[in-house]
This record gives C-alpha cells, structure tokens and sequence, in this order.
C-alpha cells in the first residue's frame, strides 16, 4: 500500500458494485421471478448430489428501536413488540414453504442473522425462531452461525443467552467511537460498554467476533478516525468490516438528515483509507480483501491463505459455494443458477404468505454468460488469480478471444502495477488486492454496457 501513490487512489476513487454475487441485485426483475424460484427449488429436490449439500440460511429482521442516519438497510423503526412477533409467525410459514418444496432436515453449514438489528428480537422471540430453524432444518455441528448485534440492544446476559442459542460469531456495529460522529448519525454508544460486550463474547467462547466501521462519516476527520482506528487496534477483534460511507439521499431518506458540509471531502477520506490500512497492518491483521481485515488465525485469514475463500451475499466466506435461502422482508436468495429477492415492503411480504406462496418478487435466471462471468469475477475476488485453461474447459471457449475486450481494458490497470496478464492467466498484485472491485468491474458486462454507476458506492 505504501507503494501507491495519492494520484492512483484519487483514479481508482469510482463507483463500482460489490459484488456480493454477479450480476448484481440491481439486474434482479419481477418477470417470471417466482416460477423460476420455485423450478429450481424442485430441481434441487429431483437432484440427488445437490440434495446432499449443505444449504445457508440468511434472516433478515427488519426492526430497529431508533435510526442511524447513515443507514442503506431495509428496517423499521418502531417501539411495538407486537410487530416483532407478527413478523416471527409469518418468518415460520415462509420456513415452512420452503420444507414443503425441499424437505425437512435439510442441512444447514451457515445461518446469519441480519438486519436492521436482529436483537431487537426479544430472548424469547430469538429462542422461538432458533427452535423453529432446528425444527425444519439441520444446523450441522461446526458449522458458522453468526448474528449481527447493535452493541445498545445486549448486554453480557444477552450475549449468554444467544450462546447458548449456538450462535459461535457475533459482529458488532461500531462505526465510529468519536462522540461527535457519533452524535452527527443518531447513534450513540459508549467505548468501555463495546469493549466490555467483546471481552464478555470471549470469556463466552464465540469463535469469532467482527466489528464494523465506516468511514466518510460527518465530522469525521483523518486525525479523529485514527483514534477510532487506534482503539479498534486494542479491542483486537478477529475481523474488522471497513465500509466507505456512501451518501445517496435520493435512494435513502434517513441519509437526508445528514447535512452535506458535515461530510468529509474526497482526499480525506482516501486519507482515512490509507492510515486504516497501514493501522491494521501494523497491529498484525492480514487483508482479506474488499474491505475485510482479519488475525492471522482467523478462519477467513486462513482460509484466504490457502485458496479457499468464496464469497456470497453476506460477504466474504469460508463456507463452499451453496445455495442460500433468504428468509424475512427483502433478503435474496440463490437456488442453483436462480438468483431471488423477497417482497420489500412488510404489507407486500405478508400479502405473498397469506395466498400461501413464496414471498419472492424479483429475480434473475443466469444465462451462461452469467455464469462465465460470475466464475471469472468470483476468482478475482477470492483467489486473486485466475487461470484460463480450467474456464476454457467449464465453459468451452477461447478466453483471450471471448474477452478480448476485457484484457484491452485491464491494460491500465497492468501499466498501474494492479494486475499482471500471462499466457496462461490473470494475477491480482499486492497493490492490486486493495482495488480487486476495479479490476472485476472490467469483466462486468452490464457495468460496462450502460455505465449506471451512480447507485454504487465509492471503491475506496
């Protein structure tokens, strides 16, 4: 990182997808969505290789008790419980249209919790949702089971309790320890109650524990998030989530509340960046890429390391390549080559449930070129390197014609010391790793045709 220069970073400073999954949610569309759905739900039940691997569970709880400012999520923010445990009934019949397609007993290798804030769930609305999974599905042992927990919602009796749930990973939501930023996003939480709570989760036993940042916030500067930044190194979590902030008013009404002269200008949020990075090496985490940052030891330290990283719609990943099933208001699912979105809206979800259907609405049936695409993208993104034979052989093609384009348009990025091309294939470069959305945007073919970058974050 010390290698790159203020010039490169203000060049690669773009908006670009995150590639959670190609193409991206935003080619997601309602023709046909449900059907497609539910085909490839009784494809993998016809299939009997398929039916023998694992599934992962994603649950998205909506609810919050209060705003953050800076949120992009689908959340509401009420103070009625009653609301909570509607949405608990109608998460069971969603649950079990599902076994009724697939089957009980599925095995399940990762669940995650997400939101919103998922401890806005009650202990026992948590443990009845926890119940009704274990019921339906599998939860096989030593598998991950994460939950994202809002630092103001637990304390360390809550955090015993979703232990003894068999939640192992807990990521925390910090954003920023300044009092000032704080106050800016509507989000206000003491240092010693986070380092208390994470010290609390290790005296439980979770194998992991994962704190989230952004940076580009109000009143944020250089000098205030390097304290932030500072504490977060003594806190010492096995994973770090470093998120630009992306303002988007016209997408996010409660970014409208955040006043524009508030925010950090371009140079000092690559400032922000580039001290993060040389903060968190220093204080021994290995770059796990896309703004992910890990100990060693870390499961997806290690698994980065030995070229066993994927990654999914939650993000980085060690879990193999499997299908996910989205459960709960807007979360998004992928059966096979089907890529599906629930209904957004909590009326639309339940009206769905209630004409006992699934609640998808939008969706994407891969194409082949989707999928070429997807592989080449995906081992950018997670290996770092890429080789053209075994896509040549998958996929039946000549790389260097098919995506001759590509490889014209990545000769930037080769002349900026990011990517070296072979005979034989493509390499990420060290530099290259902290820019790996620029170099797979190159093979985006949507990004590309129509250039409608302005809905995605910054990359840096």
């Amino acid at each position: 990182m010390r290698a790159v220069s203020p010039e490169l970073l203000r060049q690669l400073d773009v908006s670009g997808p995150r590639y959670t999954s190609y193409p991206t949610a935003d080619r997601f569309v309602e023709a046909s969505a449900l059907d497609n759905h539910v085909r490839a739900l009784e494809q993998r039940r016809a299939g009997t290789a398929v039916m023998g691997l694992p599934l992962s569970l994603y649950v998205h709880i909506p609810f919050c008790a209060s705003l953050c400012y800076f949120c992009a999520c689908n959340k509401i923010i009420t103070n009625n419980p009653a609301r909570a445990e509607l949405y608990l009934r109608y998460l069971g019949r969603e649950v079990d249209l599902y076994v009724a397609r697939v089957g009980a007993g599925q095995a399940v290798s990762q669940l995650h919790l997400g939101g919103g804030t998922p401890t806005y769930f009650s202990d026992d609305a948590l443990r009845s949702l926890m119940a009704m999974l274990r019921r339906s599905f599998d939860l096989a042992p030593g598998g991950e089971y994460s939950i994202e927990v809002d630092p103001r919602t637990v304390d360390e009796a809550r955090l015993a309790v979703l232990a003894g749930m068999g939640f192992n990973r807990l990521s925390f939501g910090i954003q920023d320890f300044d009092p000032a930023v704080q106050k800016a996003v509507h989000r206000i939480q003491g240092t010693e109650q986070v380092f208390s709570l994470v010290q609390a989760a290790r005296d439980l036993g979770f194998k992991s524990i994962n704190v989230d940042l952004i940076y580009g916030l109000p009143q944020q500067t250089p000098d205030s998030f390097d304290r932030t930044l500072a504490q977060v190194a003594l806190l010492r979590p096995d994973r770090i989530a470093l998120y630009a902030y992306a303002h988007l008013p016209e997408r996010f009404k409660p970014q409208r509340r955040i006043a524009i002269a508030e925010l950090p200008p371009a140079n000092a949020k690559l400032g922000m960046f580039s001290n993060a990075l040389a903060i968190f090496e220093e204080a021994g985490y290995v770059y796990v890429g896309m703004d992910h940052f890990a100990l060693p030891d870390d499961a997806l330290a290690v698994a980065k390391r030995q070229g066993r990283l994927h990654r999914n719609f939650q993000g980085y990943s060690t879990q193999p390549d499997c299908d996910l099933v989205g459960l709960g208001v807007s979360a998004i699912g992928r059966i096979g080559a089907i890529y599906s979105q629930n209904a957004k809206t909590l009326d639309d979800y339940y009206d769905h449930l209630n004409q006992g259907r699934l609640p998808v609405e939008r969706g994407l049936a891969l194409s082949r070129d989707d999928l070429l695409r997807r592989t080449v993208i995906m081992a950018l993104m997670c290996q770092g390197t890429l080789q053209f034979e075994p896509i040549e052989l998958a996929y039946l093609i000549d790389f260097r014609s098919y995506f001759a384009q590509e490889l014209e348009a990545l000769r930037p990025r080769v002349e900026q010391g990011l990517v070296t091309i072979s005979d034989t294939g493509i390499d990420v470069t060290a530099s290259g790793w902290f820019f790996v959305r620029a170099i797979a945007m190159v093979f985006d073919r949507y990004l590309q045709a129509d250039r409608s970058r302005a809905q995605f974050s910054k990359i840096i």
